[in-house]
């Protein structure tokens, strides 16, 4: 599952690098971050990296199985796990939802029935705090699927249903690779 189009999704809409960077305090504009390098593939996770702002950024990223409705046009939908260590942060998750967010509006991820919530912002959401992206990590490395749920800016409320086959070899390959 060579996430290719990743580069062009990746890099739209002021980014995900942008925003999270935004939200951390890393003013990075996608001109200061080279492209993205594909690792390895693990099943349905693939592992990534780049370097940006002087450090080394590594992410695992995959795409849902399964999103419903069916009949609802969106842009293309990833769930990532970066590594930022220059910036002391690790394992923080995030998804791209192919929409913008209802305003004011939280995401859902239900891992194997434990439910954690993300906030929104555009089209990314993100969890509250290190400790959450932890938690929702160590629920990803020990389950077998994870379900994203979030409500469009028009009201339509989508599920999208994602594999966790590899997460855990793609977090080992990304955890040796930005120390």
């Amino acid at each position: 599952m060579k996430v290719n189009m990743l580069q062009s999704s990746f890099f739209r809409n002021s980014t995900m690098l942008a925003i999270s960077g935004a939200m951390c305090g890393l003013m990075l504009s996608p001109a200061l971050a080279e492209d993205p390098k594909f690792i390895e593939e693990f099943n349905d996770w693939s592992a990534y990296s780049y370097k940006a702002g002087g450090g080394q950024v590594c992410y695992v990223v995959s795409q849902p199985k399964d999103s419903e409705p069916k009949n609802v046009r969106r842009d293309k939908v990833f769930f990532l796990v970066q590594h930022r260590p220059k910036d002391k942060v690790r394992s923080e998750v995030s998804t791209i939802i192919g929409y913008k967010f209802k305003s004011g509006s939280q995401a859902k991820v239900t891992i194997d029935g434990n439910e954690l919530t993300l906030f929104t912002n555009g089209d990314g959401a993100w969890a509250e705090s290190g400790s959450v992206d932890r938690k929702i990590v160590a629920s990803m490395k020990a389950g077998k699927s994870m379900v994203v749920t979030g409500t469009s800016s028009r009201g339509t409320l989508t599920t999208d249903r994602y594999s966790l086959s590899g997460i855990t070899a793609a977090m080992n390959k990304i955890d040796s690779i930005c120390k």
